[in-house]
Order: structure tokens, then C-alpha cells, then sequence
């Protein structure tokens, strides 16, 4: 049940709306005036406010400052009077979410706050979802290994510099790349990635580049590809080393001039993108093999950052388990569950091939096949 609080200094106001509001299905609360109505806010939680502007001691205008300074997502609806139809704009400009005129009309009151309703209801679900996705990329641990990478992306981010993730699999490069971008002056820009590795050679320049309508048999339409979708923000390029030669020319060319050409087409298109590349490759042994360009490594490599191996920094262990455990309980809905020591000592002596997502798939097993507490046995039975 949403709570409505109405701060007016009229009683006869004051008692309608709330004899129809509690009528509707609300929750009402009621203040005399502005301090009242404040204090309400602190102490209640409070979903919609109706708000007089014309009330003695403070004003509806400065009501509504301090309660941007409280809460600045919370709908406050202006009650305003004929003259004040300025004034009510004027609150709308500071943030106010409507006005209502006096007299007031009992249709426009009940639609008003509704619409006030599901704006803040829209607010919250943002909020939570921007949480969801920020946890994803949350770098977790202390060890100098993983503080030297988080000093290293402090530093460049800023930048526009090009950077080199170097690591092996499972180690957190895509993590790196999220963390760069969302530091940077890019960050309200686009974040486009691509898995070289999983795009087979005769389509990857079509993926990135682009194409026109009827540039190869299946073009039946015009493509952007994901250095134009890419433009103002950043382009990951996942498992660079997989990428073929043919490929590497032209992600060259547009590295040194910022333009691309789509496959199949002659006008060049400017973008603005700041490539971001990671690789489970030795990259110098590549361009040895002769399957790797020297020239674009060069490109790439303004800044290289080596992502750890988990066997790199074991004494991360605990506090990633405990990190996975409260986040996997929470995505099952269940209580998170408590791990004995003796246990998280076994998972640090472990030897781990597949690194921070071997251990999330290690956690979420325990988690699952384990009772309230996940013990040495069960480490031993299901690792």
C-alpha cells in the first residue's frame, strides 16, 4: 500500500484529501504545515507528497528544496491557487514532479499521482538494475597482484588511451575492460564488445566494419558493424589473437586514420572509438608465427595490464568465496550460506585451471549440494 502524505495548512483540504485517498486504497499521513510535513518525511517512509506552496512559517517552495536535499526521488505534487501558476512552474523546474490547481478536481488528483506512483516505481527498478549490472563488474580482493591492476586502470582510464589485457582464461579480462570504460569519460557511452575467437574469419569484417546491401549473397540489407555502433564509447575486442590477418589490416587502418569502410562499400565513415583489447595469447610469439601483425600490436599496446592467474593470488580466496556465496544465495533467493574455515583453507590449496569462473562454478556447486554450512567434507566430495 503506498503512503500519500498531504502537508496543506487548510484542515478542510487536509481531511478531503485524505477521506478520499484512503477511499482509493492509500495510506495517508497529514501535515499542518512545512516542518511537519518534513519531519514526516524522515521519520515515514512516504511514496507521494501533496504539498500547498502558500503556507505560513516556511512556504511550499522551500518545503520542496529540503526535501530534494532528503530524498530527490521522491514525487512531490504542487497545490497551488489561481495566481500561483508561476510559482507552481517554477517548482517544476526545481523538481517538483506536477501541480494541481485549486479547486481541486478529484479525477486529475488520483491520475497525478499515480503517474507519480509509477515514475518512482520505474526510478527504484533502475536503481536496482544499475546495481545488478555494476556487482557483475565489482573487482574483488586485495592482494598487491590485484591492487597493482586496479592502480593500473585508476591511471588509464582517464585516457583515451588504447590498452592491452593480457591473462589466461577466466581471469577477469572482460571485467578489466568494464571497470576502464566505466572510469573513463566514455562512461556514458556505448560499451560494444566483440569475441574475435567466436566469429568464423569470413564474417569478422562484416561484424566489425559492417556492410552495404548486397555486398556478398546474404546481404539482403544494409549492417553497421560494432565500431560504428562502438562511436563515442568503447570497443572490446575479446581474444584479439584469434583474429585473421585480413581482419587485423583493416582494424589497423582504422586504429591509425579513425575511419572504416563497409564491406562492400567506398565512402569512408569517421568514428570516435577508443579500442580496448584482450588476449589469452602471447601476442610476441604470434607476430614470431607470423600470425599476428607486429605493427598492430604496437597500436594496441600503448598500455598493457596482465590480469593475475587465481593461482596467483590465493590469499584472495576467502573473500571471493564469501563474495560468491552471498551473491549466488541471493540470485537462488535463499539465505546465504556460512563456510567453515577448514573448508575455505582446502579451496586455497586447490590447484584452479579455469581460475575465478572455475571457482564461481566451484562455489555455486557447494552452495547447491552442501546442507546449512559448506564443510571441509563437502569440499572434498564435490570439488
Amino acid at each position: 500500500m503506498a503512503t500519500v502524505l498531504v502537508i496543506d495548512d487548510e484542515k478542510s483540504i487536509r481531511n478531503t484529501l485524505k477521506d478520499i485517498l484512503e477511499h482509493e486504497g492509500y495510506s495517508v499521513e497529514i501535515a499542518e504545515n512545512g516542518l511537519q510535513g518534513l519531519k514526516l518525511v524522515q521519520d515515514k517512509n512516504i511514496d507521494v507528497i501533496l504539498c500547498d506552496i502558500k503556507m505560513p512559517q516556511i512556504d511550499g517552495m522551500e518545503v520542496l528544496s529540503k526535501i530534494q536535499e532528503i530524498n530527490s526521488d521522491l514525487p512531490t505534487i504542487i497545490i497551488t491557487g489561481h495566481g500561483d501558476i508561476d510559482m507552481a512552474v517554477d517548482a517544476i523546474k526545481k523538481g517538483a514532479f506536477d501541480f494541481l490547481q485549486k479547486p481541486l478536481d478529484l479525477n486529475r488528483i488520483l491520475v497525478t499521482i499515480r503517474n507519480a506512483l509509477d515514475k518512482n516505481k520505474l526510478v527504484n527498478e533502475t536503481k536496482t538494475l544499475r546495481k545488478k549490472i555494476y556487482s557483475k563488474y565489482e573487482m574483488v580482493g586485495n592482494s598487491p597482484a590485484i591492487q597493482k591492476v586496479r592502480e593500473m586502470i585508476d591511471k588509464v582510464a582517464p585516457t583515451d588511451a588504447r590498452v592491452l589485457i593480457t591473462g589466461e582464461n577466466g581471469t577477469g579480462k572482460e571485467l578489466v575492460a568494464h571497470l576502464i570504460h566505466e572510469k573513463s569519460n566514455r562512461a556514458s557511452g556505448p560499451f560494444v564488445e566483440v569475441n574475435c575467437a567466436a566469429i568464423p574469419n569470413e564474417l569478422i569484417e562484416s561484424e566489425l566494419f559492417g556492410h552495404e546491401k548486397g555486398a556478398f549473397t546474404s546481404a539482403v540489407k544494409q549492417r553497421i558493424g560494432k565500431f560504428e555502433q562502438a562511436h563515442g564509447g568503447t570497443l572490446f575486442l575479446d581474444e584479439i589473437g584469434d583474429m585473421s590477418l585480413a581482419a587485423q589490416a583493416k582494424v589497423l587502418r582504422a586504429l591509425q586514420e579513425n575511419k572504416i569502410t563497409r564491406v562492400g562499400g567506398e565512402k569512408d565513415i569517421t568514428v570516435n572509438v577508443r579500442v580496448i583489447a584482450a588476449t589469452n595469447k602471447d601476442l610476441r610469439k604470434e607476430i614470431e608465427k607470423n600470425t599476428f601483425r607486429e605493427d598492430l600490436y604496437h597500436r594496441l599496446s600503448v598500455i598493457v595490464i596482465h590480469v593475475p592467474s587465481l593461482n596467483d593470488r590465493k590469499e584472495d580466496i576467502p573473500e571471493l568465496v564469501n563474495y560468491f556465496i552471498h551473491k549466488i544465495c541471493s540470485e537462488y533467493g535463499i539465505p546465504a550460506k556460512k563456510i567453515n574455515p577448514d573448508a575455505i583453507k582446502l579451496l586455497q590449496e586447490y590447484n584452479y585451471r579455469g581460475n575465478i569462473r572455475e571457482l564461481h562454478n566451484i562455489v555455486e556447486r557447494l552452495i547447491i549440494l552442501s546442507d546449512k554450512a559448506i564443510t571441509k567434507n563437502d569440499v572434498e566430495a564435490f570439488l
